[in-house]
């Protein structure tokens, strides 16, 4: 795709109109039809104002979109284009430059595991996975984007509103995650969950859609069933049922708020493992969806609240590799915030040591 049509594609993603975008950048409406269909070339400045109006980076211009990305759009030319899907497009291109200078960054990737063909196959790649992770059978899998790093994927979470759940691209070596940080922590973890199992089986593009909802057969509903098995292991699932629901002076629900806040998951989903292990009916697994953790549960339980993937919320390591590139001065200031998304501003940065008299003198000699 040329530079035009990347113009028109951006103008339309904007809701824009050729005479808006025209006005907005000092060019005819005439001008810049002929640059969207490629009858007129377009000046640097021209692209650069251009791309400032329609909130992109130049090089989304001019550099090919991920393969993985390409390979998808190719295939499902009907589906509109979703913010995740861009969110994605810039995170991949991000990740990848920061990787191309600091390789380390992704720092090991397993061998394919098997596309998970039945129930009992995915609990079996659930197990894998969290030996993969250095999790023991009674370790809950906190802080699951940090894990997750460890395997090379980074797994990011921003604020996209409406939309899917989460995406997954993989990389040459290592993978890019966005979960939608709109969605509630519990249902973030479950979508970093789900889009790990597409990691490990190596898909190169998955858009994941409503996916603690999913009753739908085949691989995305395995997936579920990964994610699931993941966080509430069944072996420790069940003891501490068992021990949570006959501990005196406390009901089911009680045990179904510790369960939820120890596994850090919604109650969507602990009702839905509960059932699927058969330690509760599916009138009680009815009843444990609907409770809600008061405050008071919290206080008198002493339980810990995690707000884990909340956005912005980026991968450690890429944070790190991020503040090297600028310690380094191999980015500047402009660069390093943007690859940071906001989350840090100029003040957070680290302060960089004074440049020499003798290089001052030689730059403006």
């Amino acid at each position: 795709m040329g530079i035009g049509r990347r113009v028109a594609e951006a103008r339309a993603e904007q809701g824009v109109t050729q005479e808006q975008l025209a006005v907005a950048v000092g060019l005819e409406r005439s001008a810049l039809a002929k640059i969207e269909t490629e009858k007129r070339r377009l000046s640097a400045l021209e692209l650069v104002a251009i791309a400032r109006e329609l909130k992109r980076r130049v090089e989304w211009f001019v550099d090919d979109a991920p393969p993985a990305l390409v390979s998808y759009r190719r295939a499902h030319p009907d589906v509109a284009t979703q913010a995740i899907d861009l969110r994605l497009d810039e995170l991949v291109r991000e990740t990848e430059f920061v990787v191309s200078c600091i390789p380390g960054l992704i720092s090991g990737q397993p061998e394919p595991l098997p596309h998970p063909t039945t129930a009992a196959e995915a609990e079996e790649m659930a197990d894998t996975a969290r030996r993969l992770l250095g999790l023991g059978p009674a370790d809950p899998a906190h802080n699951i984007a940090g894990l997750a790093a460890a395997l090379g994927l980074l797994i990011f979470s921003l604020d996209l509103g409406e939309g899917a759940d989460a995406g997954t691209v993989l990389l040459e070596r290592g993978g890019v995650t966005l979960v939608n940080g709109s969605r509630m922590v519990g249902r973030r973890r479950l979508a970093a969950a789900h889009e790990l199992g597409h990691y490990l089986i190596a898909d190169e593009y998955a858009l994941d859609w409503r996916i603690a909802s999913s009753e739908a057969d085949g691989l995305e509903a395995r997936l579920d069933r990964f994610a699931r098995a993941l966080l509430l292991p069944e072996s420790d699932l069940r003891t501490r049922w068992a021990r949570w629901t006959n501990a005196p002076d406390e009901s089911w629900r009680d045990a179904a708020v510790r369960a939820a806040s120890h596994y850090r998951v919604d109650m969507a989903t602990l009702a839905r493992r509960l059932k699927e292990l058969r330690l509760v009916e599916h009138s009680r697994a009815e009843d444990i969806r609907q409770v809600q953790t008061r405050r008071a549960d919290i206080v008198e339980k002493d339980l810990v609240v995690s707000d884990e993937l909340a956005p912005a919320s980026l991968p450690r390591a890429y944070e790190q590799a991020v503040l090297a590139l600028y310690r380094r001065e191999a980015v500047t200031e402009g660069r390093a915030l943007g690859l940071l998304l906001g989350t840090f501003d100029s003040a957070s940065l680290p302060e960089l040591p004074p440049v020499p008299g003798s290089e001052i003198w030689t730059v403006t000699s």
